[in-house]
């Protein structure tokens, strides 16, 4: 599998605004195959792992990488993957895949519309450490499937340097945004990664059009998952080494202690290209 080395300018991105854009990550094909499953699931009466809020005009599925195989090479996809392990770590696990649908807002809706508002992701982190105290621990890969490339299409707004912020994100009076707020202009195949810190919102969608989008989230290997306990072994089967290490499968063996908890082939991938932990 190619690994793309991280540009010294989007490690300092990353590492000062705590978002990433990534253009031309999915092509045409892939596109059509992940909104073709992605249709066939909204419009199932399907409702194991779906979320759903405003009355539906927020639509979506948690954990559907085992939903339909075309979500599966999305886990480690060669352009995105390597930009991971060293924007956080080989030592990786698979926190969440989630299929969103943001359809449009009701007519004469404000452009100051926000679905869902300003947060930070990892509920759970935040409130046991809290803001001051939270590191970077996770990271999200946002794949975008349709046309974002004017405002208020329901893209993911980012307030970049927040993922510094040791307190909750400030907002001026009367205004629905911090000064900081970015709403990222993307086509169809961009992708956008951000940090757990990293305060977002959905902008308002304005348009006649529904945005779609795949979610890929990624932890250090010692949190758990939120939304799967484990894989199926129909799912598992179908990994290679690097997934089911991501999904916290065994890939070898050896019945021996081993401090680091056994083989890492992410790892070894990243050593094999001169990136060392």
């Amino acid at each position: 599998m190619d690994f793309i080395h991280v540009t010294p300018e989007q490690k300092r991105q990353f590492d000062e605004e705590g978002y990433l854009i990534v253009r031309n990550v999915l092509d045409n094909e892939t596109i059509s195959q992940l909104i073709e499953a992605g249709d066939r699931l909204i419009v199932s009466d399907q409702r194991e792992n779906r979320q759903q809020s405003n009355g539906g005009l927020y639509d979506g599925f948690r954990n559907c990488v085992a939903m339909d195989d075309v979500f599966l090479p999305l886990m480690t996809h060669p352009t995105t993957f390597s930009l991971v392990t060293q924007l956080l770590s080989p030592n990786l696990s698979l926190l969440t895949t989630h299929l969103i649908y943001r359809h449009p807002d009701p007519a004469g809706s404000p452009e100051t519309s926000r679905m869902p508002g300003w947060h930070r992701d990892h509920f759970v982190s935040m409130r046991d450490l809290g803001h001051a105290e939270i590191p970077r621990h996770s990271l999200k890969i946002a794949y975008y499937l349709t046309d974002l490339s004017e405002p208020n299409t329901g893209a993911t707004m980012m307030a970049a340097g927040s993922n510094q912020l040791k307190e909750p994100i400030d907002i001026p009076d009367g205004q629905v945004d911090p000064e900081t707020a970015v709403e990222p202009l993307l086509n169809a195949g961009d992708c956008v990664i951000f940090e757990n810190r990293t305060w977002h919102a959905g902008a308002a969608n304005l348009t006649d059009r529904t945005r779609k989008a795949v979610m890929f989230g990624y932890s250090y290997g010692w949190m758990r998952p939120t939304d799967y306990r484990r894989q199926s072994a129909e799912l598992i089967e179908k990994m290679s080494p690097m997934q089911r290490f991501l999904v916290g499968e065994p890939i070898d063996d050896t019945q021996e202690f081993n401090m680091a908890g056994g083989e890492n082939p992410i790892e070894t991938w990243c050593a094999e290209h001169g990136v060392g932990y």
